[in-house]
């Protein structure tokens, strides 16, 4: 590349690492005049690259927004930290087109130089994630720009939504916020014709439009927590509640927020009050298998309030691991 272009492409470069750059700052870095400076940044400018010239004392150039993205200067470790960003977005589900982060990376790849290929390539294969792959759930990109567009400034949307029973509907929400879990991407708010809370996941969406008119910042619960909540007491089979003893971390560590609501709870029983604290937990389940391993686990005294079906699913895994301590014992 001849020495004029490659000053061009590092002049990109400074004014992409942000704020205003004085011409003298710039020539010193390039090792060229003042001129010369004006005349790179004539040449940026004919490739369509916004820079804006700043007057003043403290004037100089700088990059603005323009109709397109300019070409993009990074050094090893960017290009390291977008090519792994990608990487654990598309394996996590957290990216919002499948196919653009594909190609994206493909560009990045493309153009590594051959050592920093090499080093990203090598960390790719040896990289692994502790959670199991499935099929992504991305949604729409520009679904969840208007989304983002409508929790900023607090205006309603319309969703034409499909539910996991595959049934159609349009739906009116006031979005507080956009929340990514466990691979998935969903959308928080109030539904102003009801009045209450509901969540929902974006990659079910087909549409979403703006609404004319705007609505009040909520107070409460922060979205993520919101969401989570939803999770807990949304409609399953069965309808869970207990009374553990035990701290707020120690039952969290085995039923968390997506799948537990935990209140305090006043003990009746005299020497329940004067030991540890008690808490109320409820939870939904569509099948109940899972939840007596967990309560073993716990390993914290419990009263199951309801279902009487929990109580006797436990019973009988007491008994199964008497059974099987027993046998041991005898060998």
């Amino acid at each position: 590349m001849p020495r004029p272009a490659g000053r061009v492409l590092t002049l990109l470069e400074l004014l992409q690492s942000g704020g205003t750059r004085t011409a003298a700052e710039l020539a010193h870095r390039l090792a060229v005049e003042e001129r010369t400076v004006r005349r790179y940044v004539e040449q940026l400018i004919d490739l369509d690259v916004p820079v804006e010239s700043v007057r003043g004392r403290y004037g100089g150039y700088r990059l603005a927004p323009g109709y397109r993205l300019p070409p993009l200067m990074l050094s090893d470790d960017e290009a390291l930290a977008v090519l792994l960003g990608l990487v654990a977005g598309r394996r996590t589900g957290l990216t919002a087109q499948h196919t653009a982060s594909e190609t994206a990376s493909a560009k990045i790849r493309r153009v590594l130089p051959k050592h920093l290929a090499h080093r990203l390539a090598t960390l790719v294969d040896a990289l692994d994630f502790t959670d199991q792959p499935g099929e992504p759930a991305t949604p729409d990109t520009d679904t969840l720009l208007t989304l983002a567009d409508a929790v900023r400034h607090r205006r309603p949307v319309s969703l034409r939504y499909t539910d996991r029973g595959g049934r159609l509907s349009h739906r009116s929400l006031h979005a507080y916020g956009i929340v990514a879990h466990t691979g998935r991407w969903y959308v928080t708010g109030t539904d102003p014709e009801i009045g209450e809370d509901r969540t929902f996941r974006l990659d079910r969406i087909a549409e979403a439009r703006a609404l004319p008119g705007s609505f009040d910042e909520p107070t409460g619960p922060s979205p993520a927590q919101r969401v989570l909540s939803g999770f807990a007491t949304a409609a399953y089979r069965h309808e869970v509640t207990l009374r553990i003893q035990g701290s707020v971390d120690q039952i969290r560590a085995h039923l968390p927020a997506g799948v537990a609501v935990l209140e305090e709870y006043e003990p009746e029983a005299e020497e329940d009050r004067a030991g540890e604290r008690w808490l109320r937990v409820e939870l939904r389940a569509e099948r109940l298998d899972w939840l007596p391993a967990v309560l073993a686990a716990l390993d914290r005294p419990f009263v199951i309030e309801r279902p009487d079906e929990l109580r006797d699913r436990v019973l009988a895994l007491a008994e199964r691991l008497m059974a099987f301590a027993r046998r041991a014992a005898t060998r």
